[in-house]
């Protein structure tokens, strides 16, 4: 598969402090790559260099196969960037904002309603096309974001923090049009503080702590570095449940709820070896469950820090 994105050695330093220390990163095109971190890890940083925002100190990045360094220009038409605040103009409507879009890309009249109109259609703003954007919630205001700096048609998407202060309600319907745009074959670099934003999205995930990529992977990848996982096993009665207690001494016994919880990596190959042992003994196992951490346990053993939820509240 080809990279969308191909980061090598990059390094970036404001003053005396170093932001990005030999940043390593590929983002296999059509996929979904998102950035976790403290506050300060560098996330930020990464996408403003990645979309020629400000340049790198030194180290090699391409993106959409140009150089950011020697090809802006090709780099800047083949992405597009979100932040965290939404750029809409309260002073036009919708649809305006959209052609607003299209003038300033010098697209002509024809392409530009074609692609205002169906972008409208595509994230659920038809209604509301002809009404300020002051009237909207904040779901529909990140939704119309999302289409302006999609007006051109990006290969690439910037992602920074797109749901920060949305409910409930109105993060899902962002999580939908992402999805959307990955099925169209969009490659999709996203940075979050919310850890099941990421376990939601990202084909794969990486952790950035110190300006340093700490950990890379899919999102049970990074959960089975952790430890603290487990199988639970459960039993109809006590004989089996000391049986299997004896066969893994290192099991947590609950002896109430006739269950004993088995370390484990949470592996397929740990799991066989649990049910290998268990069939070996003779040992009746009435039911199995597999326990893994969560992302909030990634995120505290690879940075030493509470997460950005436990943070804010």
């Amino acid at each position: 598969m080809n990279s969308a994105i191909s980061v090598r050695g990059l390094r970036k330093s404001f003053g005396e402090q170093v932001v990005l220390d030999g940043l390593d990163l590929t983002v296999p095109e059509g996929s979904v790559f998102a950035l976790l971190g403290p506050n300060g890890s560098g996330k930020t940083t990464t996408v403003d260099i990645l979309s020629t925002l400000t340049p790198g100190d030194s180290g090699e990045v391409r993106v959409a196969g140009y150089d950011v360094a020697k090809d802006p220009r090709a780099v800047r038409a083949s992405i597009a960037v979100t932040g965290q605040f939404t750029a809409v103009d309260n002073l036009l409507t919708g649809a305006e904002n959209l052609r607003l879009m299209a003038d300033l890309l010098h697209l002509g009249r024809q392409e530009g309603q074609a692609r205002a109109a169906d972008l409208l259609e595509r994230f659920d703003l038809v209604e509301a096309a002809t009404t300020n954007p002051s009237t909207y919630s904040g779901g529909m205001r990140r939704k119309l974001d999302l289409a302006m700096g999609l007006m051109g048609d990006p290969r690439i998407v910037f992602l920074d923090e797109p749901t920060t202060g949305l409910d409930p309600r109105s993060r899902r319907a962002v999580w939908d049009v992402v999805r959307g745009l990955v099925a169209d074959g969009v490659t999709v670099l996203l940075t979050t503080q919310y850890l099941e934003e990421a376990d939601q999205l990202a084909d794969r995930i990486g952790v950035l702590n110190g300006g340093r990529l700490v950990a890379e992977g899919t999102a049970a990848e990074l959960k089975r570095q952790v430890p603290g996982g487990s199988v639970r096993l459960q039993f109809t009665d006590r004989r089996p449940l000391d049986d299997a207690a004896r066969l893994f001494p290192s099991a947590a016994l609950d002896a109430d709820a006739l269950a004993l919880d088995v370390p484990s990596d949470g592996g397929v190959r740990a799991l066989k070896d649990v049910l290998a042992r268990l069939d070996e003994a003779a040992i009746e196992v009435a039911d199995l469950t597999l326990h893994t951490p969560d992302l909030d346990d990634v995120f505290l053993a690879l940075t030493g820090r509470p997460t950005p939820e436990e943070v804010a509240s």
